[in-house]
């Protein structure tokens, strides 16, 4: 009785042997990155080779920072929204891959059927019916030979768009921890702005009640107690405007963590100092494909448009499928089990050949052909932007820091012609009006400088975004935390 099983499963067992025979179109080859052999903005005593760690934000020495970033990984509704179009994405190639299996189904069911006397079947046998019950239970298979590889091809198109989607689960949590970095430097910056302007601002009074002083004293006049009370109420509106702005910072560092912008996010830190950037290893243009995620989801769509061309001319060749089935049914259910009860069949083998389709499958090629050039051509504009990206924030790298230093030499200028201004002042020599104006330039170096330095900050932030910050391709179709990759 299992000898139509077996005969099914040597069916089967030919029909995989025989789809291994070949496979329709081209097996794909990654591009190479084929630009420059170093970065025109790198410096030359730069030669480490390094990468950023896997959590590249470390490297700032932060642990409000590194706090801040695990939160946003782990809570902010984007990332959440990108693991789960990762899931569907291999979802969908689980579905894809089951077409290269056969499909085996089992049924088991009980009727009761009389068929009519008046046919003329029935008449022929003098006019006597059938009825009973029938008992049925079995099982069928039925399955596409991919001779051709069509099939295969299907796989790997959905192989590589479920990599793809991978990898644009990561370029999603590496935009995000860039956006947290960026908009906490800038918070910080403004805290330092805020600490200067505060500052400031006391001097400022003190400033106006001296003036105000000696004007009661008759040693001054009232423009002078003018020209204070204006540098004091400049100084005080500056510093709302700061604060404005860094509510707003705040509000959308809240949004990145996943938090409740209307809850507290950060006490403000006027008396801390912005740290020097840190060095960000940068390596060469050649190896940005494997640091990059969007990069590497772009050579992973090129493979899928590859694999539809294949999918394409596979619809050229004929098709083969088999089916069979093998069963037990009888009238009573206690016989049902009894060799005369079985039932099999192994069959048909179905051939079928594309005659004549008006040229759909011509044009589908052309389709899938168009299709493929045109991922070449937008892969090759995206490593070109993510090589403009590297170059323009190693210049900024570069140019911040001469721009800082000329602006420290500006900052000791200014103070020092403070200095001078007031004791000028208190000894009758000058008016009032150099020192506002001495107080004036003093003020603008020193919020100069902590915006330069904010800027070196995100400079870095820039580099080590578009490196890649420390990512690294994760076995394919591996079912990954979100996150997981900073880890």
């Amino acid at each position: 009785m299992f000898k139509p099983i077996a005969q099914i499963a040597l069916a089967a067992s030919v029909a995989a042997a025989l789809a291994g025979c070949g496979t329709v179109g081209h097996d794909f080859v990654a591009p190479k990155n084929e630009q420059a052999s170093g970065y025109r903005h790198l410096p030359v005593a730069q030669t480490d080779t390094a990468r950023l760690p896997a959590d590249w934000w470390t490297v700032f020495g932060d642990a409000t920072l590194t706090t801040l970033e695990q939160r946003a990984l782990r809570d902010n509704p984007g990332a959440k929204a990108a693991a789960q179009r990762l899931l569907q994405a291999q979802a969908q190639l689980g579905v894809t891959r089951a077409a290269q299996m056969p499909t085996v189904s089992a049924a088991a069911g009980i009727s009761n059927s009389r068929s009519s006397a008046e046919t003329s079947t029935a008449l022929a046998m003098g006019g006597r019916t059938i009825k009973g019950n029938n008992y049925q239970v079995g099982a069928s298979l039925s399955y596409e030979l991919d001779l051709w590889g069509r099939v295969r091809r299907v796989v790997e198109a959905a192989d590589a768009q479920a990599l793809a989607a991978q990898d644009d689960r990561d370029g999603v949590l590496l935009m995000l921890s860039g956006q947290v970095a960026q908009t906490y430097w800038q918070l910080r910056g403004l805290d330092t702005e805020a600490g200067i302007l505060q500052n400031a601002l006391a001097t400022r009074r003190e400033s106006e009640q001296l003036v105000e002083a000696r004007f009661n004293a008759g040693l001054s006049n009232e423009l002078d107690v003018s020209r204070a009370r204006i540098e004091r109420a400049n100084a005080e509106a500056d510093l709302h405007e700061v604060r404005r702005q860094r509510n707003l910072l705040e509000h959308a560092l809240a949004t990145l963590v996943g938090a409740s912008p209307s809850e507290p996010l950060l006490a403000s830190s006027q008396d801390a100092q912005l740290p020097q950037p840190p060095a960000i290893p940068v390596g060469l243009p050649a190896s940005l494909l494997g640091q990059r995620p969007d990069l590497a989801s772009s050579v992973a769509g090129l493979k899928a448009a590859n694999a539809q061309v294949g999918v394409a001319e596979g619809a050229f060749y004929p098709s083969l499928s088999l089916t069979g089935n093998f069963g037990f049914a009888s009238e009573s259910l206690r016989n049902l089990a009894s060799g005369d009860a079985r039932q099999f069949s192994i069959g048909p083998l179905a051939l079928s050949l594309p005659v004549f389709d008006g040229g759909r499958n011509r044009a589908n090629l052309a389709l899938a052909k168009a299709r493929y050039e045109e991922a070449v051509a937008n892969h090759e504009a995206r490593l070109l932007t993510a090589l403009r990206e590297v170059e323009d924030a190693l210049s900024d790298v570069q140019e911040r820091q001469q721009q800082g230093q000329a602006q420290a030499q500006a900052q000791q200028a200014a103070t020092r012609a403070l200095q001078v201004a007031q004791a000028r002042y208190e000894r009758g020599v000058s008016t009032y009006l150099d020192v506002t104006d001495a107080q004036r330039s003093a003020l603008g170096a020193d919020r100069a400088a902590a915006q330069i330095r904010t800027q070196r900050l995100l400079a870095a932030v820039a580099v080590a975004r578009a490196l890649g910050g420390g990512w690294s391709q994760q076995p394919p179709l591996a079912t990954i935390a979100q996150g997981s990759w900073f880890k």
